[in-house]
Formats: structure tokens, sequence, C-alpha cells
């Protein structure tokens, strides 16, 4: 057992986040913790963390088990290099035996000024920084709170794979539903307080979930059924001095009084809109650039009333930079934005408003708008923000005591409450819940207007997108039509060689000579086999070694460093075996043939 939770429960104010929950967690599980937003997810993960202490309940672990944690909003020295960021907690000797492995880790996830300061970093940057401290970690126990916000789809299939070999227990809350499902072995549910748990990735836990909420609801029908019969029994009179009568007297009050199985709310989405002219936006040759980098190049496009258009590229390319300039926040260098007198956009940004917490959340969404039109009818700034699980005590809090997930959901609704007739949205899933999500997604196919987003949710773009743009360095945007996985394919079959490459390269080929030994090789051939014992024993005695280190966390990463190296030198010596035998079996036929 690597981590033991028992009997936890937490408070928020008036909020109880945690109700006398438990959650085991053994080598090779690996959980994702999913629940709507302001649910305690994140404070959750801090507890079993041990950043934070629960009002009720212990959390235990094996002394000699080490726990890595990635926050949501991860906490950073602005004064700091990013390499003295990511080695910010460990002494100087493990600096000095990780340092290429984490050069080649930030390099993974775009940061490549190792010397550049924190401070001057982005949001998305900072976040990487920590991911990649928390990952260099040598950790038994990983906790990771929304790793995938700020990656682009190459990081996220990179962590996707290196989660994936991770031999220890992890722990993560995310959004990204491709992520869970090729990740996860486990699905904890956090709903009113408790915890639901289900041995499955998500598409799983989608049919396990179905599956509860279906036997729940028999259960309440068949429970209903009794009280209507035992009711009219009642009412008609029974004769309460026997023994029998008075049994199902009791049988009848303990079904009366039992709860009905409770249901999470959701978020309620209508469609506000404008009414949009024929002329939306049009691009003429529009290019960009900050300073020598070239973010947008001579790019022209004509909206369309009813484009769904998914953004894609490297972090750093200009994707937020191309909806800015569609929005007219941002002027281009040369070229013109071309706005028809009807549109109104509603941009919702990767950054969002800069919003007051000290202000009321009804507040912030009343200066918007009073009301809102929708084609489900009026409702008030009020009857709105119920609709987007904001009840009359959430509505009167300052926004600084709303969770990060319920201050993107106040942020979206003040997008939609000006009634836009064009969105452009900027990673629109980051921060959100799995079950928002879809309905959010379900809202947008019904929008009446065009649809742009940047988005590194995959899962979200095979959904809503019918054309990808993907724009590459340089300021080049390219084009396809299809949702994300069919962009990917395209890709793939882009960088693939083509057939008339594939036979000019076959044409080139030398002709096989008569295959044989050099002198090398045949001495290498004769002892190759003992080579490879001497090796697979020498990782049996540095695994014994590892096992009775404790916990001096010095003396296992230099066992751990020699563990890698041995490894590294048998899978090359087997590459090797294998050659050999090959040729030798080569050989050993054109031998046979020359007799023939």
């Amino acid at each position: 057992m690597l981590l033991s939770a028992e009997h936890l429960s937490i408070n928020f104010g008036s909020r109880q986040l945690l109700s006398d929950v438990n959650l085991y967690l053994n080598d090779g599980d690996k959980v994702g913790i999913i629940g709507i937003n302001g649910t305690g997810k994140s404070t959750f993960l801090k507890v079993l963390a041990g950043r934070q202490e629960p009002d009720e309940g212990t959390v235990s672990r094996d002394p000699n088990v080490q726990v890595s944690y990635l926050p949501q909003n991860p906490e950073m020295e602005d004064g700091a290099t990013v390499l003295e960021q990511v080695f910010r907690s460990f002494p100087p000797e493990f600096r000095a035996l990780n340092e290429y492995e984490a050069k080649a880790m930030l390099n993974r996830l775009g940061i490549s000024d190792f010397e550049q300061k924190v401070g001057t970093l982005s949001g998305g940057q900072r976040k990487r920084v920590a991911l990649a401290a928390a990952l260099i970690h040598p950790a038994d126990v990983l906790i990771l709170d929304e790793p995938t916000n700020h990656l682009d789809t190459e990081m996220v299939t990179w962590l996707e794979d290196w989660l994936r070999r991770f031999r220890g227990g992890l722990l993560m809350v995310t959004h990204d539903r491709y992520f869970l499902e090729r990740v996860v072995n486990h699905i904890t549910e956090l709903s009113r307080g408790k915890l639901y748990h289900y041995e499955a990735n998500y598409s799983r836990y989608l049919e396990l979930k179905e599956q509860r909420a279906e036997m729940a609801e028999a259960s309440e029908r068949k429970r209903q059924s009794i009280l209507r019969v035992e009711r009219v029994w009642i009412m008609r009179g029974c004769r309460a001095r026997t023994t029998k009568s008075k049994e199902r007297v009791q049988r009848y009050e303990e079904l009366l009084n039992r709860d009905a199985p409770e249901t999470d709310e959701t978020v309620a989405l209508a469609a506000a809109s404008s009414r949009l002219g024929r002329k939306t936006i049009e691009l003429q040759h529009v290019s960009k650039r900050f300073g020598e980098l070239c973010v947008l190049k001579d790019f022209s496009y004509s909206i369309l009333r009813n484009d769904r258009i998914g953004i894609v590229g490297h972090n750093g390319v200009g994707k937020s930079t191309l909806l800015h300039i569609i929005a007219g926040e941002l002027q281009p260098d040369t070229g013109a934005v071309d706005m028809g007198a009807t549109v109104k956009v509603g941009h919702f940004s990767q950054e969002g408003r800069e919003l007051d917490l000290h202000q009321r959340a009804y507040d912030f969404i009343h200066e918007v708008a009073d009301e809102v039109r929708t084609d489900e009818g009026t409702f008030t700034a009020n009857q709105m923000m119920e609709r987007f699980l904001f009840p009359g005590d959430l509505q009167s809090q300052p926004i600084g005591r709303l969770s990060g997930g319920e201050r993107r959901r106040l942020y979206l609704l003040s997008i939609l409450m000006a009634a836009p007739n064009i969105l452009l949205l900027d990673e629109p899933t980051n921060d959100l819940d799995v079950t928002t999500l879809a309905i959010l997604e379900d809202y947008l196919q019904t929008f009446p207007g065009p649809i742009l987003t940047v988005s590194h949710d995959r899962f979200f773009l095979d959904k809503l997108a019918t054309s990808i743009f993907e724009v590459r360095s340089g300021g080049q945007v390219l084009r396809y039509t299809g949702n994300w996985s069919d962009w990917a394919e395209k890709r793939q079959e882009e960088e693939r060689p083509r057939p008339a490459e594939r036979a000019k390269a076959a044409e080139e080929k030398p002709r096989e000579k008569r295959p044989k030994f050099t002198y090398k090789e045949q001495l290498e051939f004769q002892t190759i086999d003992d080579d490879m014992a001497a090796l697979e024993q020498q990782l049996k005695d540095c695994e014994a070694a590892m096992n009775g280190c404790g916990s001096d966390y010095v003396k296992l990463q230099e066992l751990t460093q020699k563990q890698e190296q041995l490894q590294a030198a048998l899978e090359e010596k087997t590459e090797r075996w294998l050659y050999l035998t090959e040729l030798q079996e080569q050989i050993d036929a054109w031998e046979q043939a020359q007799r023939k």
C-alpha cells in the first residue's frame, strides 16, 4: 500500500467538500479524479499530498514512500532561473546527476532557455516548468493537478507515454478525456462530498456510471411502488396492536424516511446570440511580427456563418495572436481585418479577464447584462447564474472565494450573457469539469454563428471541429478539412515517404555481398553470451542495493543512475546479439546454398 486516506472530512466555509471518505493507492494504480468544478478535487489532492490537513480523518503512507506533487497553481521563485526552479527542492548532488535529463524534459515541454528567470515566464510556461520539477522527482506516488493545461498536442502525447511507463501510483485531476482514456485504470468521482470508485478508464467509467444510475432509479421506483401500497393500507386503518401490524408500520416509516438517490446538478446552456448579417469577418493578407518573430504571414480568410474551426499548433507559434487579431483587439502589421456591421464577437481568452476578487459573483455578471434572450425564453442574470450552477449563496460570494474552475465557468457565462454571434474560444476546456464540457460541446453544436477555437483537447476538437487550421512556425497557416483525428491522420501521411521516394531509395540500395563476420565481430560473437549474463547479474546486485538503501536519497539516486546505465548497456548488448545471430544465420544459409 503506497498511500491510504481514511474517514476524511473537509469543510470549506459552509460547504462540505468531503464527508467520511476513503481512498487507497497501490503500486500500478493510475487514478483519475473527476467531479464538477467546486466540489473540492484540488483541495483533496492537497490533503493527499500532505500540503493541507483534513478536518477529520488521516492520510498514511510508508516512511520510505516518496510523493511528488504538481499543484494547480504552483508557487515559484521569480528570481530563480528555470533550472534552479526545477531543482529548488533538491541537494546539489541530485542536480549534478539529473541536469541532462531535466534539460531533455524541459525541451520536450517547449522550454529551451534554461537560464531564463521564472518571473519573465508566461503562466503556461511556469506550469510546464513546475511539471518538469514534479516528474524529475524520484517518486513512488505522483499527484498531478491538471497536468495537461498549457500543453500542446505533442506535449500531451509525450506526457501520456511517460505516465503509462511510470511504475508507481498516480493520482491526478484532469479534464482531458482522451488522456483519461489512455492513461488511467481507475476513475474516482467526487460528488456531493462522497467518492465513487470505478476500476475503469474513462469510456468504461461512463458505462458503469450509467448502470449505477439505472440501478438507483429502479430501486427508487420499487420503493415508491411499495409506499403506494402501504399508504393505502395505512389509510384504510391498520390493527396497530398486533405485532405484525407494528412491524409493517415500522417498515413503512423506514421506507418513507429513506433518501431518494441524489443526482448531480448540471449546467443548463441556452443559445443566446444576436442577429448576424450577411457579412462576417474577412482577413486580407494579414501579417504580424513581434520583433524578429513572425507569427502570421500573408494570411487571408473569410469566416463563414457555419464555420467550426479548430486551431492547432505548437505553443508560442501565434494561435492566440490570431484570435486577438480576428477579434479586433490587436492590429496587424500589414493587411486588413474587415468586420461586418452586425458582428458581435464573444472572445473567451486564455488569460481571461482580470477579475476583481473582492467583487460579488452576481455583480460581475449583472454588469454585463441584467437579462438575456435565448431560444428558451428570457432569463435574468440571477436565473442564468443558477443555470450555470451558481446558487444564491454562491452568487453573493466574492469571486476570490470561488475555485479556479468556478471562476472559469463564471467568465464563460459573462461571454455568453453578452449574446455574441461569433465565438472565439482560446483553450475553453482548461479547468472545466468533464460534465460541463459535455454540455458546452452540445451547446456549441447548436450555436447559430461561426466558432473558432484554439484547443489542445483532442476529444473537444473531434466533437466540434469540421476544419482545422494548423499554425506553424514562421507564420504559415495550413487548412485541413475534418476534425482533429482527420488532421492527425493527414499529417502522418504527409510525413511518410512518397512511393516515388521509396522506389528511388530501393534502386539506390547496394547489392547484397557475401555475408561474413569481421575479425572483431567474430571475437564479439564468441563472448557476447557471457557478457549479457554478467550484465544481468550486475542489474540484480544493483536492485538489491537499492532495496537496502532506505531513505538515503543521494545513494538511491546514484544506484538509480547506475541501474539505468546497466539497463541501457544490456539493451545495447541484446541488439548486438540479435544482429550477430542473424548474421551467423545468413552466413550459414549462404554457405549451404553454395554447396548445392
